[in-house]
């Protein structure tokens, strides 16, 4: 998938499950982050929105994953980065939780 730069407002670079994007070496580069790219990021399947943001804005029609009562989900789980170890993935969980319940 060709990077295409999309407008991004400094206050949106939290996405929808957590991640501070503009905290994310591929920020600016090849990513403009899930907000501003409605989810079609690059690691997204081709032309597709990640699962995670699908679920979230377009299934549920939520805000972010700290709206809905089944977060961390097995979905979350099935996005998971392969390079975390068991503990590394549990720390990042655990501080996208928390990051969402700070947007409140």
């Amino acid at each position: 998938m060709e990077y295409e730069k999309c407008q991004t407002d400094k206050q949106d670079l939290l996405s929808v499950c957590g991640t501070d994007c503009g905290a994310c070496y591929c920020f600016g580069k090849m990513c403009n982050g899930c907000n501003a790219c409605e989810g079609k990021v690059f690691h997204a399947p081709e032309g597709k929105a990640c699962p995670i943001y699908d679920c979230v804005r377009n299934e549920r029609g939520l805000h972010d994953c700290g709206k809905c009562g089944e977060v961390p989900c097995k979905i979350w789980a099935g996005t998971r980065d392969p390079k975390y170890t068991d503990e590394e993935f549990n720390a990042n969980v655990a501080m996208r939780v928390q990051a969402l319940g700070k947007s409140e």
